[in-house]
């Protein structure tokens, strides 16, 4: 047997090595050749490897979107069920607890032929007095229209100002004995920067079409008009609060002289006075007073492009403007 070593074929050279093997040097370009396919190969794999990555990804993505994204207008149930409703955090436009995603879940648990009972949860310092009333209506109407559909309040931490007024309206309203229920009233609050400006030499200069167009600009000085005028309007909404809260308590409401003076209560205290009617969470209400276990939840909520933006502090830059350009805002605090 020869010792001699011979350069295979190459097919793609029609059967014939790149180098003659009676030439010096074959030996090395049948290893280049060798090298090059099995680098070719590790580059075809590492190519299908990143193929099946982002694929995955892909799919991964598409299922958490459909996941994060559900819009809460429909829900799919199968039999008798108790329906909820959250109110979760401040009550205002741009946030989870806003007039239009409540009353539209509101809407979804009433129409549903299998809810039994509709629970409004209320975790809420309170918010804006428009969204807050816009709730309040909503669950009278809701009661006006299904009548043998039991609407309920069940407070967690707090039912506080604005969360109170919206959940006045119900038949009845449930708490724990340590949660933080009332604060009827309203507060205007903002900042002046005068005396600072002042100090650092800076000079506003406003100019108006309209006598008062310049109210409650945050760089310029109070006057006791601007404050008469404010008073006239904290009072009205305050009015329509005390009003709100009178028709859905009713002769429950065991009035003192400071009810309605933005004071809060524990909940305890709140069974009391008459602004809550008894003590018991979510699963109390929905198995002992509904006699339907099963909690269906029909709160709307926040889309995954919702969560980046707020992850990324959109909302926050946008409310920032928004109360820099009006200075002053009405909350029920």
């Amino acid at each position: 047997m020869s010792d001699n070593l011979t350069p295979e074929k190459d097919p793609a050279s029609g059967g014939r090595s790149g180098v003659p093997a009676d030439q010096p040097g074959w030996e090395r370009a049948a290893l280049e050749r060798i090298a090059l396919a099995a680098i070719n190969e590790q580059r075809a794999a590492r190519r299908w490897r990143i193929f099946f990555r982002f694929l995955f990804l892909g799919v991964l993505a598409l299922v958490v979107w459909g996941g994060l994204s559900f819009s809460g207008e429909r829900v799919a149930t199968t039999g008798r069920h108790t329906a909820m409703v959250s109110i979760d955090g401040e009550i205002a436009a741009d946030s989870n607890a806003n007039a239009e995603d409540v009353n539209t879940a509101l809407d979804s648990a009433f129409e549903d032929s299998n809810t039994a009972g509709v629970i409004l949860y209320c975790n809420s310092p309170g918010g804006s007095p428009v969204q807050a009333g816009i709730i309040n209506s909503e669950v009278r109407r809701l009661r006006g229209k299904y009548p043998s559909i039991p609407l309920y309040v069940v407070v967690g931490d707090m039912c506080a100002s604005g969360g109170y007024y919206a959940a006045a309206a119900a038949e009845k309203i449930y708490v724990d004995k340590a949660s933080i229920v009332g604060s009827i009233g309203v507060l205007m609050d903002s900042f002046g920067f005068t005396g600072l400006m002042d100090k650092l030499g800076v000079q506003r200069r406003l100019h108006t079409s309209g006598e008062n167009k310049g109210f409650f600009d945050p760089f310029s000085p109070e006057t006791p008009k601007m404050d008469e005028h404010a008073q006239v309007m904290l009072d009205q909404i305050h009015a329509q609060f005390i009003d709100a809260v009178r028709q859905g308590r009713g002769k429950r409401l065991h009035e003192t002289p400071d009810m309605f003076s933005g004071l809060f209560w524990t909940g305890q205290k709140s069974v009391e006075l008459g602004l809550a009617d008894g003590f018991g969470d979510a699963n109390y209400v929905a198995r002992e007073i509904f006699k339907a276990p099963d909690i269906v939840d029909y709160t709307v909520k926040e889309s995954i492009t919702d969560r980046v933006a707020r992850k990324f502090g959109a909302a926050v830059g946008a409310g920032a403007v928004r109360a820099m350009a009006l200075g002053s805002k009405i909350n029920l605090h």
